[in-house]
């Protein structure tokens, strides 16, 4: 271990000392130093360890060219658990390393007591990165066992429905019923009783009814990654893993989605006290850490004085020093606790605080001039919410298994407000028949709002 390594961990160990003595209660966090293109890869993929795929790659090409344009920099990848484990890049200096240290503690802090977060850590079994092995394990062991083509066209479809969960489900859900439940016997009634003795009436003859099948589905199904695992007419058990080992992961990356402002902000927050409070730390550290604290929170790019998008950081690093300066410690640790992104923003952004960040809604014209619409919290509050509804997914849901086993989605445009890019939407229909091999119908609207069923998808032969 390097004299920098060794005075990394002692700082570590002082501000974790100081966090508890300040009233921070967190998962135990693991710390690894690791290089530049490794802490990449985690970014892109999500995960240390995860299944293969061509689209991480993508993304991976899209970062390092980020990177290099300067509009986009790793400090850590944090994984929420019981312990969490956080990644800190080896070329970051010992002063953005403290500062992570910080940082990081703030977010197991937020994971250990946000209901949201405790309730999917819960139902994942709070060892992701073990988990996550197993399934690149298995995922590895099918591509050996049945191709690359063949694997890759499962997972093709599987991650083009990453995010149609249904999170108000349980992770690990039983099938539906076969059979509709025989409707409940009357009960003694006195009154019932009383009239039935009464002359001329007789005692209705108890029916035998043979069981009725249940309608598959019996109502709208928005988890499509676990209804396509359970019920695809032809599936093989190692596709089905498959969709089942992204439903989980996306299971365990929702609450990140779902809290990410308030999450960011309270981990931001707290470095920002910590570092404050560290009096052990030298003064030039300390300069130089704040310095990368204003770089992480700033509401807009270098050089620019306006910003178009939210900076996650800054909004939520702002929402949470209003709150405790107006309601205390107390209320934030109730507002941590009880709410998500939705709650957070809607109940304590208030039009007070919106303008002391210069918030407001814009507009890009047709002739290009891009201009500022609206400036009413409302109006706000939804333009920052927008994206995340229904875990940034349209709102899809299967309404009908047919007879000959064809699948109809219904696209609930209404509830979303919009229509699909059919373009889009087709390509996602061409991965589903190719694992459900069955015809496929989605109903939907496009950009205009005109009602259109897209051209039923034959599975390819």
């Amino acid at each position: 271990m390097s004299s920098v390594q060794e005075t990394l961990a002692q700082y570590a160990e002082q501000i974790e000392a100081l966090a508890v003595e300040l009233g921070m209660d967190f998962y135990p966090v693991t710390f690894d130093l690791v290089p530049a293109n490794f802490m990449v890869e985690i970014a892109v993929y999500g995960l240390p360890v995860r299944m293969r795929h061509w689209s991480f790659g993508v993304r991976y090409i899209h970062q390092l060219v980020r990177q290099h344009m300067g509009h986009s920099r790793i400090f850590e990848v944090m994984f929420p658990g019981d312990p969490c484990h956080a990644f800190m890049q080896e070329q970051n200096s010992l002063a953005e390393n403290t500062l992570v240290t910080a940082h990081v503690l703030g977010h197991a802090d937020f994971a250990k007591n946000n209901q949201l977060f405790t309730r999917f850590i819960s139902m994942a079994g709070g060892k992701i990165l073990e988990q996550s092995a197993a399934r690149a394990l298995r995922l590895e062991r099918a591509l050996a066992a049945h191709g690359q083509s063949r694997v890759e066209a499962v997972l093709d479809a599987a991650l083009a429905l990453e995010t149609h969960i249904d999170v108000n489900q349980a992770l690990h859900r039983p099938r539906y019923p076969e059979f509709i439940a025989p409707p409940a016997e009357r009960g003694p009634d006195p009154f019932y009783h009383r009239f039935s003795r009464l002359p001329g009436e007789t005692v209705p003859e108890v029916k035998n009814e043979a069981p009725q099948r249940s309608p598959l589905p019996p109502q709208p199904e928005y988890d499509l990654l676990w209804f396509v695992a359970h019920y695809a007419p032809d599936m093989e058990d190692w596709e089905r893993d498959i969709f089942l080992a992204v439903r989980e992961e996306a299971f365990y990356f929702h609450p990140i989605f779902a809290c990410q402002i308030m999450n960011e902000g309270w981990a931001s927050y707290w470095h920002a006290r910590l570092l404050r409070e560290a009096h052990f730390l030298p003064h030039d550290l300390y300069v130089a850490a704040v310095k990368s604290h204003s770089d992480v929170v700033r509401p807009f790019g270098s050089g620019q004085q306006l910003s178009l998008s939210v900076n996650p950081y800054h909004l939520g690093f702002s929402m949470w020093e209003y709150i405790i300066d107006k309601h205390g410690m107390e209320k934030a640790r109730q507002i941590v606790r009880e709410e998500d992104d939705f709650g957070f923003i809607r109940n304590y952004l208030d039009q007070e605080l919106a303008d002391q960040l210069d918030l407001f809604v814009y507009e890009m014209r047709k002739d290009g001039e891009t201009r500022i619409a609206n400036r009413d919290i409302r109006a706000i509050r939804e333009a920052i919410l927008a994206p995340k509804y229904n875990y940034g997914a349209p709102c899809v849901s299967v309404t009908k298994v047919g007879a000959d086993g064809s699948l109809d989605l219904h696209h609930d445009y209404l509830r979303d407000g919009r229509g699909l890019e059919l373009q889009q939407a087709e390509k996602v229909m061409d991965y589903v028949a190719k694992v459900w091999r069955r015809p496929v119908t989605l109903h939907t609207v496009d950009f205009r709002g005109v009602v259109r069923v897209l051209p039923t998808r034959r599975p390819p032969v």
